[in-house]
């Protein structure tokens, strides 16, 4: 196989990539050893390996320990809907969105105090330092874990109030709109900011990915007439979940 400018290892990787593809190399079977590769292709053992190494990183093959590596089953995507939020609904917007699209959404949440860091500050426009309330979410789709979050309000704003923890009292479980309203704080905007990048060791190990995989995030930041009130980190499988935006047109 003659190979042009491109490095010698991502055209090996590029004709492997499309194998899976087409089908020629299916979900469960082993991929060709470095050995068979390095034959197959003409090529050293160095790019070879690198060949692999780029499948791997890409989710598309994964190693076993002792029998080698094999291609991955390709989940079907399935869709996360983001509808924004929805004033008076009396559920959080997961729980609305789930509802709406007939699933059973559940979660686990675990909330504690923390001084902001650099970037949380700068985000909800307070100092670095300043005490916010964490909020840690893993949200989950017939069981499976789908979707991770990563919330914080400023306890300037929701100090000593009912609702300073967001899934306890009496509003517990709803969401940030009605419970700002609560204590007469207006949500008017809310902003959403999606990107990816290389899912950390521990959300992976929550959402069941390998390392490599590509997450989704969402930063999401709830207003009050320019105030933030709360952002979030929002933390999706790439290869499992599409984001769908329903907005209302005004």
């Amino acid at each position: 196989m003659t190979f042009g400018e491109q490095p010698a290892y991502l055209r090996v990787a590029s004709d492997l990539r499309e194998k899976i593809a087409n089908g020629s190399l299916p979900p469960h079977t082993r991929l060709p050893s470095q050995a068979r590769i390095r034959e197959e292709y003409g090529v050293s053992d160095t790019v070879a390996l690198e060949a692999r190494k780029v499948l791997m990183a890409e989710g598309l093959v994964e190693g076993r320990s002792g029998s080698g590596t094999y291609v991955r089953e390709r989940p079907v995507p399935r869709r996360v809907v983001r509808s924004g939020y929805r004033p008076g609904a009396g559920a959080s917007p997961f729980r609305q969105e789930q509802a709406a699209e007939g699933a059973r959404g559940t979660w686990d949440a675990g909330s504690e105090q923390e001084e902001a860091s650099g970037e949380v500050a700068a985000r909800l426009g307070i100092l670095p330092g300043a005490r916010v309330m964490r909020t840690r979410y893993v949200y989950r789709d017939g069981g499976e874990a789908m979707m991770i979050a990563t919330s914080w309000e400023p306890l300037a704003v929701t100090g000593r109030t009912p609702v300073m923890l967001p899934e306890e009292g009496p509003l517990g479980g709803c969401g940030v709109v009605e419970r700002m309203a609560a204590i007469d704080v207006v949500v008017d905007n809310v902003v959403e900011e999606v990107g990816a990048r290389p899912g950390l060791a521990e959300e992976l190990l929550v959402l069941g990915g390998v390392p490599g995989h590509v997450v989704v995030v969402v930063e999401r930041t709830f207003y009050a007439s320019g105030l933030a009130v709360e952002t979030a980190d929002i933390v999706v499988p790439a290869d499992r979940y599409r984001l769908s935006y329903h907005l209302p047109v005004r």
